[in-house]
């Protein structure tokens, strides 16, 4: 039984959460709940209330439709990508005879880096007079725009997602590779089980629950994607890649009409939650339905 002072001892090393919590979590959401149903463009001292014009608004605008639809775009290229990269790292590092932390730290790297930096660099590399255009030009005829295509700069931007996060997720996974028993290992080579019957019938069901947690994460991702996108193509070319965030921010910061990009905030802050929801109940359906759970 919990006493009242113990009680009391936990709520206060929980106040600094709680209070960071209300203050730039709470606070933030329900004053951008309100400026949703008003017409606040950023600058004037008033505004009037709207009700519900702002999120009619949104449902129509091509803008927030593409969004919707980028948001799935980049999870279907960037979730596949980065947890078959993570994976692989993973394997690789578990395997090495020693140094682990050493390359663990190397592919960490890239994750605490600024994606500003990152997209100025990919920026250069890709750019008209690159070596790497001069070179297509020069041998092959090729005149790629990289960033003005939509496909091509949808999968630049998925590709340096996926770089940036490599090394996160394999840390994760390179964790949950070393909890495996070494037991179950020797047991199947006695056995005679090959290396691919290895991975699929023991890694994978065994690695389930840090593999879980970096798919929620990855999943998760794609409902934020703003650096990369701002700096490299502004949402282009013809809204394919633009994000939620981009949206938000073209509203709020260039277009200076706060309530209707609240209103859009809220609307993307549904669908990240009924997406993460939905996708939680699919991954743990297929872990049940495999026994891994």
């Amino acid at each position: 039984m919990i006493n009242k002072q113990n009680n009391k001892l936990g709520w206060l090393f929980a106040s600094p959460y709680i209070i960071f919590g209300l203050v730039f979590f709470l606070g933030p959401l329900l004053w951008s709940l309100y400026l949703s149903f008003t017409n606040w463009d950023l600058i004037a001292p008033t505004y009037d209330f709207v009700g519900m014009d702002n999120f009619k608004k949104a449902m129509h605008a091509p803008g927030v439709q593409a969004s919707f639809w980028v948001t799935y775009k980049f999870m279907m290229l960037f979730v596949p990508l980065v947890i078959v990269m993570s994976l692989g790292v993973a394997l690789v590092i578990q395997g090495l005879p020693k140094f682990k932390s050493v390359y663990l730290i190397g592919f960490f790297l890239p994750y605490l880096s600024s994606g500003v930096v990152a997209s100025l660099i990919v920026q250069g590399f890709l750019s008209y007079n690159s070596p790497v255009n001069e070179f297509l030009r020069k041998t092959f005829g090729l005149n790629i725009d990289w960033l003005g295509t939509p496909l091509s700069a949808l999968f630049i931007v998925g590709l340096i997602l996926a770089w940036k996060f490599t090394g996160y997720y394999a840390l994760i996974l390179t964790s949950g590779l070393e909890s495996i028993d070494k037991e179950v290992y020797e047991a199947a080579a006695i056995d005679g089980v090959t290396q691919g019957q290895r991975f699929w019938k023991i890694t994978l069901p065994l690695l389930y629950p840090a593999l879980y947690t970096t798919l929620i994460l990855a999943f998760g991702v794609t409902f934020g994607i703003f650096t990369e996108v701002y700096q490299l193509t502004g949402g282009g070319p013809n809204f394919a890649t633009n994000t939620w965030q981009m949206e938000i921010f073209n509203q709020a910061f260039t277009n200076l009409q706060a309530g209707y990009a609240s209103a859009i905030a809220i609307m993307a802050s549904i669908v990240t939650f009924i997406s993460i929801f939905v996708i939680r109940k699919l991954l743990e359906s297929w872990g049940k339905r495999n026994g891994w759970v």
